[in-house]
Order: C-alpha cells, then sequence, then structure tokens
C-alpha cells in the first residue's frame, strides 16, 4: 500500500489540520516511509514469538508465572476501592451555565 496525495490532503481535512505545501510533502515521504518499514516487519517470521502484553516487562512483573501470565497486572484482582456513585443526570445538569433539558449548551468551537 503506498499513500498519495490525496489522501495527505483527505486526512489532514478530517483533522481540521492546514498543511502548506513543504508539510505535505514531507507527510506524504514520512507516511510512506512507515508503511515501507511495516511492510519490512512483516516479512519477519514469527511463528516462534509469543504474543506479548507489553514490549517491555520492566514493570508489574510476576517472574513466576510464564508468557502473557508473566505481567502481574494483566490478572490483577479488579478491585473498586475508592469508587464512588456518578452523578444523576439531572445533578450533572442542575449547575451547567446553559443547558436544554438533556444537554449541556455550549458554543461552537470547530468552524468549517
Amino acid at each position: 500500500m503506498k499513500v498519495n496525495e490525496k489522501d495527505v490532503a483527505y486526512v489532514a481535512d478530517l483533522a481540521n489540520l492546514e498543511l502548506s505545501e513543504e508539510e505535505r510533502a514531507r507527510m506524504l515521504r514520512d507516511l510512506n516511509s512507515i508503511l515501507q518499514y511495516i511492510e519490512h516487519l512483516n516479512e519477519l517470521n514469527t511463528d516462534k514469538v509469543s504474543p506479548m502484553a507489553q514490549v517491555s516487562d520492566r514493570h508489574g512483573v510476576d517472574e513466576s508465572k510464564q508468557d502473557g501470565e508473566h505481567f502481574a497486572y494483566a490478572a490483577r484482582e479488579d478491585v473498586r476501592n475508592g469508587l464512588r456513585e456518578s452523578l444523576s443526570h439531572d445533578e450533572a445538569l442542575k449547575n451547567a451555565p446553559e443547558a436544554d433539558g438533556t444537554f449541556f449548551v455550549v458554543p461552537k468551537v470547530i468552524e468549517r
């Protein structure tokens, strides 16, 4: 797969970015370089490589476990300490500067 100028313009438009000619050219070059590198990585044989939860095992490691269970945080108990009930819908809207009864009313910030 290769990115073309039309693709760059489309994504820039979606992100509401105004790119100069130089920026568009650099983006085109960089995106194609990334895709080329990914294609190169896809050529590697990874059949004997076990899936990883993280690229580094520096944090949250349980040395007594193997493979995916090696990461202590991956199998941690789901503890709800410190959590509290959320505000009700009416309570959340009560102090809003402006609301329409269902939603907060905010000024439009994105213009095209």
